[in-house]
């Protein structure tokens, strides 16, 4: 969404595509987990006000509307791409199977996974740490609106400390909100490392994939 409250923001859109072009001619093989937040949350804010099941399932189709129009722009830069849904919705997008998703990588494709898990109750956190491992990636980039895990909340504490390394333990014993703890103990289960980076700051990805030091990184 960008600089907005809400919706989508096309140069926002397009900066992202062209960071992810950009990552990508490092030789890098990638995939993307894409959250529904500007459109609407299931389990926080206007999401509250309904019955939770529900609350979620809208919350997934937010994050089909943001896969097929990041979609879009990456083909505009350049990139193949293919969007598998966790929800069959054939006339839109293609049907997460995991082997299927493992043959579009090996042709060269970028893929987009969206609808989460395809179940209520379940954060996009835990949908890109379960389509992780399940595609055998090497790690998570976790992009959100700040520069890393800190000690509280950097918004609301100024007095908040920023982590460069930290275990998921650390993670989970300290209740640090970096992603869900369900994602967390997958994660930690599997020793996916994480690194958790501001996606609002313009060249963060390709910087991190060159090993700037960057964010903070979560691993065992």
């Amino acid at each position: 969404m960008g600089p907005e409250s809400h919706g989508v923001h096309p140069d926002t859109v397009m900066r992202l595509a062209g960071e992810i072009a950009e990552a990508r001619a490092l030789g890098v093989e990638m995939s993307l987990v894409v959250g529904g937040g500007n459109f609407f949350r299931g389990a926080s804010g206007t999401g509250r006000m309904f019955e939770r099941s529900t609350a979620d399932t809208v919350g997934m189709l937010a994050t089909v509307m943001n896969g097929l129009i990041l979609q879009d722009a990456l083909e505009r830069v350049g990139l193949q791409t293919r969007v598998l849904s966790a929800v069959q919705m054939p006339q839109v997008c293609e049907m997460f199977i995991r082997r299927r998703a493992i043959r579009h990588l090996e042709k060269g494709r970028l893929v987009l996974f969206v609808a989460g898990t395809g179940h209520p109750y379940f954060s996009t956190d835990t949908g890109a740490a379960l389509r992780a491992l399940e595609i055998g990636a090497e790690a998570i980039l976790k992009g959100t609106k700040v520069d890393g895990v800190y000690t509280a909340d950097p918004v609301t504490n100024a007095d908040a400390q920023r982590f460069e390394r930290i275990t998921y333990q650390e993670v989970i014993e300290k209740g640090l909100r970096v992603l869900d703890q369900t994602a967390v103990a997958l994660c930690r289960e599997n020793r996916l490392p994480l690194h958790v980076f501001n996606i609002r700051v313009p060249g963060n990805i390709p910087a991190i994939l060159k090993g700037d030091p960057i964010g903070t990184l979560v691993t065992e």
